[in-house]
């Protein structure tokens, strides 16, 4: 209790509990007042309610057992009412040993996928003539008949050796079972956390054909943020209908209802950001509160430059992606590339060392991207040229034509005087981003540096002609440096053979071609990310202690919670709920630390007693702009990586791709030979469908 008239100035202890009491309940029942005396029973008394107490337990267990085996005859489905008549009605042999059969396929399926085991086996195309060799699928099915496997050995003892045990069409319908009762399990996670958002990364090949990978955010029951892959989208050309068929999958095949919805990000490749947007647009149009934001897995910066709609710039970033992928396939070239930097930097030994680490690492994804390119453009050119022109039986002719290709596109004027221009520009935005991946509070104050950094850009877009120059005077010293042709790209040379206008300088022709137009977009696009809406959200990190802390306290969240007033438990309380969640870090005790992220402040032991602030923090984490802070919670895109390094594109699929991914989720076997049963009840057959046909050639070697 805090008596506000008392003259004693009191604080509550640490681990003092909130409760709720009257102190005015026993002066209405003056009965209360005087307590009666507990009666002092007799022996006899006492053996009596022994008795009865040892009776009504009997009682209990016959009612439990009775109880029990009422269940266990009346075994029922989900769907209830007729079926679960039906599966009451005991099963008979031969369809015990066919559910039997089933489950030892899916478990050879689930093998295949937690072990990354492709379908196929060997290419037919390259096995001699007549020859039959059984794919993977098979193989292991043999090898557990071998190994004593009585169901399988009975099914197929009588079988021709060169006949396919499960067709192509029966393992995609079941692979596709698997895929989605494996899914299942982390929706039906999803749906208990109520709120989500979608993120997708960069489109990839499957078996020839484009896909999205789709990963989902949400706080599970133990109050952490946890980001798992749930599977591929097929990609279409046409941004409208993948709009509709990214919309369709999530709600009609996925089962997830988009008004839960909170954030939407895209981590795209060079080409496909404006098809993204559109797909972002269309969700924000039927679901306003599926806030469009930028992805913490990506780099601000990176993810400008990869939707800027400028052919120079994608081929630029895929030639950055290379080099740094032919560096780090061997560390021999590495050691090569080190020494060439020891040697160009042998009077700055500080500088020297930091470019070799970040070497050594996944450069490419860094806010300062295009500043380590520059630093480096000269080493990597000597590095490449030396390796290409290398006479002895050091590298392979593969590595040593790879070195050649590459140096020839780090040596093209376009190249170089894109990614100076990129540098610059790109520079404006790189503490803001910086910031974006930061703690919470560097997220908070980001927010409100915005208007800076976008009056900075429009600056420069109005004084472009003199910002052009200097660009264009540093990409020129740098190719000078190198011994580079300053000159316009051949692709418009050639366009303008015969063309009267041929008085277009190199300066002019990128100043429209590449600055103009990066500079506008960039302007354009961090409008259009970070909105009024994702803006008012980000404000909302005030509710974090650390952030409440560094405000003194004097924070005003109920302003820019209106967003999600309906996403709360209690609305009508939540100004004197804030108002109590800022008492309680403002008269802290001495030796308690602030929370500084939204994964501490949900770990609190009370946070229960604020159902308000518990559900705006939970939504605010779950934004794809907020970093996952326990790394063990977002395997899922480190996994999806993962598969996509390790498995050779002809050999990818969508379904086991799933397995493999979440290899750790539990899996029904019984509910996926169901489900099976149900779908494909004609596929259901006994021995006839596994006996050779007349067609088959069963001879007495095979």
């Amino acid at each position: 209790m805090i008596c506000r008239s008392s003259p004693y100035r009191t604080v509550l202890r640490d681990n003092a509990v909130p409760t709720i009491f009257d102190l005015t309940s026993h002066l209405n029942n003056p009965h209360s007042r005087h307590r009666k005396r507990i009666k002092e029973l007799s022996e006899d008394e006492i053996r009596t309610l022994k008795q009865q107490k040892i009776d009504e337990a009997f009682e209990q267990e016959q009612a439990n057992q009775e109880l029990n085996e009422s269940n266990a005859q009346n075994t029922t489905s989900e769907e209830g009412g007729e079926e679960q008549e039906e599966e009451a009605v005991p099963l008979t042999l031969e369809e015990r040993e066919n559910k039997d059969y089933l489950k030892s396929l899916f478990e050879i399926l689930i093998l295949m996928g937690r072990q990354n085991i492709p379908l196929d086996g060997h290419n037919a195309d390259d096995l001699p003539e007549g020859i039959f060799t059984p794919d993977n699928f098979q193989a292991l099915l043999e090898c557990r008949i071998n190994a004593g496997d009585e169901i399988l050995r009975k099914r197929f003892e009588m079988a021709a050796v060169n006949l396919e045990y499960c067709s192509k069409t029966q393992q995609k319908q079941m692979l596709e079972i698997c895929e989605s009762c494996v899914r299942e399990e982390t929706l039906r996670e999803v749906r208990d956390s109520h709120f989500f958002s979608i993120v997708t990364d960069e489109v990839v090949d499957i078996a020839g054909e484009e896909h999205l990978p789709v990963l989902v955010r949400f706080v599970d029951e133990s109050h952490n943020l946890r980001e798992e892959f749930v599977g591929f989208l097929p990609y279409e050309a046409d941004a409208e209908i993948l709009a509709v068929k990214f919309h369709t999958t999530i709600t009609e095949k996925w089962g997830l209802n988009m008004e839960y919805c909170r954030g939407q990000a895209y981590i795209v490749s060079s080409g496909f950001a404006s098809k993204m947007k559109i797909v972002a647009t269309r969700l924000l149009e039927k679901y306003p509160q599926a806030v469009y934001t930028l992805c913490s897995a990506c780099a601000l910066n990176v993810w400008l430059a990869k939707s800027v709609p400028v052919v120079g710039i994608s081929i630029a970033l895929g030639t950055i992606e290379e080099v740094c992928s032919f560096f780090n396939q061997t560390p021999q070239l590495l050691v090569e590339l080190d020494n060439i930097i020891s040697v160009l930097f042998q009077n700055n030994e500080e500088k020297s060392n930091e470019l070799k680490e970040i070497c050594h690492s996944q450069w490419t994804g860094r806010h300062d991207t295009f500043e380590i390119l520059v630093d480096l453009m000269q080493a990597l050119v000597l590095c490449l040229d030396g390796i290409s022109s290398d006479v002895s039986v050091r590298w392979s002719s593969f590595v040593v034509g790879r070195a050649f290709v590459l140096a020839s596109a780090l040596t093209d004027f376009d190249f170089i005087v894109t990614v100076v221009v990129l540098k610059n520009i790109l520079s404006f935005t790189r503490a803001f981003g910086k910031n974006l991946q930061g703690q919470t509070s560097d997220v908070f104050f980001a927010a409100s540096s915005l208007t800076a950094v976008l009056h900075s850009l429009n600056e420069v877009m109005e004084n472009i002609e003199v910002y052009h120059e200097f660009w264009f005077e540093e990409a020129t010293n740098l190719a000078t440096k190198l011994d580079v042709q300053i000159k316009l790209p051949g692709k418009f040379r050639r366009a303008q053979q015969g063309s009267l206008d041929s008085d277009v300088t190199s300066e002019n022709y990128y100043k429209e071609a590449l600055s103009v137009p990066t500079v506008e977009h960039i302007i354009q696009e961090l409008k259009d990310i970070f909105s009024e809406q994702h803006l008012r959200a980000l404000k909302c990190l005030s509710l974090v202690p650390s952030v409440m802390g560094q405000l003194k306290f004097n924070t005003s969240e109920e302003h820019h919670a209106d967003m999600y007033k309906n996403d709360l438990p209690n609305p009508d309380t939540l100004c004197a709920e804030l108002h109590c969640w800022r008492i309680k870090w403002k008269h802290r005790g001495k030796d308690i630390e602030l929370p500084a992220t939204i994964y501490e402040a949900l770990h609190l032991p009370d946070i229960k007693f604020f159902p308000n602030v518990y559900a705006l923090l939970k939504v605010l984490c779950i934004l794809p702009v907020m970093k996952v802070e326990n790394e063990k919670y977002e395997v899922g895109r480190r996994r999806l990586k993962a598969y996509l390094k390790n498995t050779l594109t002809e050999q990818r699929s969508s379904n086991l791709a799933l397995l493999n991914i979440n290899f750790d989720i539990k899996h029904d076997l019984d509910l996926m030979v169901d489900t099976y049963i149900k779908l494909y009840p004609d596929k259901v057959e006994f021995q006839e469908d596994f006996l050779p046909s007349n067609n088959s050639e069963v001879t007495e070697d095979a």
